[in-house]
């Protein structure tokens, strides 16, 4: 419209104080602000906006319409002390939001690549170590810290304060409660507390995903059979698979459990009432 002097599309603006290196691509209508850095290999994908004072470092890739508010590092060398320098990488998908300090390292001397999938939101301070991948649709809250090698599945919600192990998987739509910690696999569509032990099954967020109530049912049932009686989990699979055939969601449950590697967290203690059951 006549006197609309805002940036079309395929206009990307650099900020007079910004420091863009040579091997930096910026696609259509990028915003880059005050004093951000940018340097190495790095690739912007179109309508990204950085709002001021983020550094990007290479190898790194990032789709299209993220924004990076203020502090945010990404691709910073990871906190690991066999690293040499080697040649490793980020890639980011779109949509994501990355909140004041946010910090994602690339991945390791043993690995390659940390990713974050699309439409994530990493409030204030949070952290994603070397090698991590996030899925999509996650929330990884204020303060939360993820050690090198931890998955995270889709609509994941990392609540604030919480710490994950290295090599530690949290589970589809699973939920994390605020300063809880865990060195076991997360079970997804389970709520978590305290020390990698689960209560409950994440009915709110399960809702809020469109589940009718017969699905939450099953899960419910057979989160009841895998956890409220601490005892081994093999023999509580044995038993729900014993019971005829299962949901799609009962048998993602289960396989989970199956695949880990690290142990799976614990249910709650004998006698102790879960939230939201």
């Amino acid at each position: 419209m006549p006197g609309d002097d805002r940036p079309t599309r395929g206009d990307p603006m650099v900020h007079a104080s910004a420091v863009v290196g040579d091997d930096v691509e910026l696609e259509d209508g990028v915003e880059v602000g005050p004093f951000c850095m940018l340097q190495g290999r790095v690739r912007i994908g179109a309508g990204t906006r950085l709002l001021g004072h983020v550094t990007i470092l290479g190898d790194t890739e990032i789709g299209c319409d993220n924004v990076f508010h203020p502090n945010v590092v990404i691709g910073d060398e990871p906190q690991d002390l066999s690293y040499t320098g080697g040649p490793r990488a980020v890639r980011i998908g779109n949509r994501n939001i990355f909140r004041e300090g946010v910090t994602i390292h690339r991945g390791s001397e043993k690995g390659e690549v940390t990713v974050v999938g699309d439409d994530n939101y990493f409030m204030q301070n949070s952290h994603a170590a070397h090698d991590c991948r996030i899925g999509n649709s996650t929330i990884i809250a204020g303060g939360a810290l993820l050690a090198g090698w931890v998955e995270v599945g889709d609509r994941a919600l990392v609540s604030g304060n919480c710490v994950v192990h290295q090599f530690v998987r949290i589970g589809r739509l699973s939920l994390m409660r605020g300063l809880s910690r865990t060195s076991r696999d997360i079970p997804p569509f389970c709520i978590a507390d305290g020390t990698h032990t689960v209560h409950a099954i994440n009915v709110r967020g399960l809702q809020r995903a469109g589940w009718s109530a017969a699905r939450i049912r099953a899960v419910h049932q057979a989160f009841r059979t895998l956890f409220m009686t601490r005892r081994n989990l093999k023999a509580a699979l044995e038993e729900l698979a014993a019971r005829g055939p299962l949901t799609a969601e009962v048998s993602e449950l289960a396989d989970f459990i199956r695949g880990s590697r690290r142990g799976v967290a614990f249910g709650p203690k004998r006698g102790a009432v879960p939230a939201d059951a």
